[in-house]
């Protein structure tokens, strides 16, 4: 139920903090005073279209708020919108999407509006409410659709993907063939480019190292080694009367050790040089394979066109992975659809059987309610299988004995009104239905009609919430609790505001009277008034 409203800055509401009890609960008021705004409100909350033009005058945004009392417990629903037009949605003060704030509002509660009607024109709620009189659960058939969905959905993917794999199955082939013939090893580039600098310039090599060696050898003189191995023995003989020339000593013969291995090194790589036309032509033809494969597969390094490698692999062998995976979502669909079918073999025989029953109950209705050569009848036809099962349903109304037509398609406002009430007071009697709100759908009935009218409605508000925007007398004296909404007029700001009291005492008999005879009220729209609440 809905425990309580509170509501800042919308259109001309400044500010609003109400409370409502159970049971049934009446709001009348002028036309104008603001009970379309009230609803325009709770329609925020049903994850209605927000637009900047509801915020009030000098604000920059403006707030909804309800607080429901459910068997979970309290839940609190908030919508926020802003002068950019932006509006932010919440559950219980956390932030969420406006889908999942309707979802939770619609099932809290529902909104009768004068001029449109979500049972006349939704087949699949006037499914559901032929479930829940037939006690048929189809939360099974629902969780077997979807995954039958999924089902569909991945074997769809999985035929997309084999497609594609056996279309480029012999360029995948190719591909792979030559990256595995070119034998890929990573790091072989730089060895190979620094293989091909040597043999390139290998006569130049020869021939610096051949010098480097020569400037350690005797020539004319003495080699770099003698004359170092001269110096230390000089400098030795030095150190006996000048002992600092020792440690020089020492250092010259490791300086000369030093250049004894340089001297070895550079032998050995004069000896390791080798001019190989063949070796160097082989060397480049390799070169050119790799930069050849690596403009072909957009790669800089070996490591990358392995990697390329190992994905044509891969995509080889996946054409027969996918025969597999879609050999078994094949039989995974074909069990779900058995499943589904078998499912909704069964909620069409609970359906059909409810099927006159329902019927027979909304034309007790419809005769209570002085429609007393109404016909109903739910027909059910065979459907595209979904969620809901393979059925569809109409509800069909005939009047005065004529032929029986969908109801979407009855003119007379009365009689829709009074076919909505009927529809509605079976809904409150199933468990978990949310608060109705019903705005005047007593249009167009009057006199004895409309007395009837508020007794189911307030019968329906013995099992649960339900509120009555009326205007008519015989509905106002029925509520547990009588609202009214009224417009004040401030000359100081020039500025009217809408908001809404609880009626007690003689203030709820006063409203009565003024519904009973307009702004003048008598003695007997007084007296009226009285009889029609001791009546209740």
């Amino acid at each position: 139920m809905l425990r309580s409203l509170h509501i800042r800055n919308y259109v001309l509401i400044d500010s609003l903090d109400v409370t409502f009890p159970e049971g049934l609960v009446i709001i009348t008021g002028q036309t104008g005073a603001g009970k379309s705004i009230l609803l325009g409100a709770l329609g925020l909350l049903a994850g209605d279209k927000a637009d900047p033009s509801q915020i009030g005058q000098g604000g920059d945004n403006c707030v909804v708020e309800g607080i429901f009392d459910t068997p979970e417990g309290e839940r609190i629903i908030r919508r926020v919108i802003y002068s950019s037009g932006r509006s932010r949605s919440f559950i219980d003060d956390c932030p969420v999407q406006l889908q999942e704030l309707a979802e939770l509002g619609s099932r809290l509660f529902d909104i009768h509006s004068q001029h449109q009607s979500l049972l006349l024109t939704d087949k699949q709620f006037q499914l559901s409410l032929l479930d829940r009189y037939a006690g048929a659960d189809s939360s099974e058939c629902r969780k077997v659709w979807g995954e039958l969905q999924q089902c569909r959905a991945e074997l769809a993917q999985a035929r997309e993907a084999l497609g594609r794999s056996q279309a480029e199955a012999g360029y995948n082939a190719a591909q792979l063939a030559e990256l595995e013939a070119a034998a890929l090893r990573d790091g072989e580039l730089e060895e190979l480019e620094e293989e091909q600098l040597a043999l390139g310039n290998a006569e130049e090599i020869r021939e610096r190292l051949a010098t480097a060696l020569g400037s350690f050898d005797a020539g004319e003189g003495a080699s770099v080694r003698e004359s170092l191995q001269q110096a230390r023995k000089s400098l030795e003989h030095a150190s006996r009367y000048l002992p600092g020339m020792a440690a020089l000593a020492e250092r010259i013969d490791s300086a000369r050790i030093e250049l004894d291995d340089i001297f070895a090194e550079v032998e050995d790589a004069a000896g390791r040089i080798e001019a190989s036309p063949q070796r160097l032509e082989q060397v480049e033809q390799r070169l050119s394979l790799l930069y050849r494969l690596f403009t072909k597969h957009g790669c800089n390094t070996v490591a990358e066109l392995i990697a390329v490698r190992e994905r044509y692999a891969s995509e080889v062998q996946d054409s027969s992975t996918l025969e597999e995976r879609i050999a078994d979502l094949e039989k995974q669909q074909k069990a779900l659809e058995g499943s589904h079918s078998a499912i909704c073999r069964q909620l069409h025989g609970v359906r059909a059987k409810a099927a006159e029953g329902f019927a027979s109950e909304v034309c007790s209705h419809l005769k209570y309610l002085e429609l007393e050569r109404a016909s109903f009848a739910v027909q059910l036809q065979d459907a595209a299988p979904g969620a809901g099962g393979a059925d569809s349903v109409a509800f069909l109304f005939g009047a005065d004995g004529t032929a029986r037509t969908e109801l979407a398609k009855c003119a007379s406002g009365g009689e829709l009104s009074r076919i909505m009430l009927s529809l509605k007071a079976l809904m409150a009697r199933f468990a978990g239905m949310p608060t109705m709100i019903f705005d005047e759908i007593d249009t167009g009935v009057s006199g004895s009609v409309a007395a009837k009218m508020g007794q189911m409605i307030c019968d329906m508000g013995r099992t649960m919430q339900v509120f009555s925007i009326t205007h008519l007398p015989q509905v106002a004296a029925k509520g547990s609790a009588h609202y009214l909404v009224s417009k004040t007029f401030d000359p100081a700001s020039g500025r009217s505001t809408s908001g809404i009291t609880l009626l007690e005492g003689d203030a709820r008999v006063q409203e009565i009277a003024r519904l009973l005879s307009g702004e003048v009220i008598t003695n007997e729209a007084v007296a009226n008034a009285k009889a029609l609440l001791r009546a209740q």
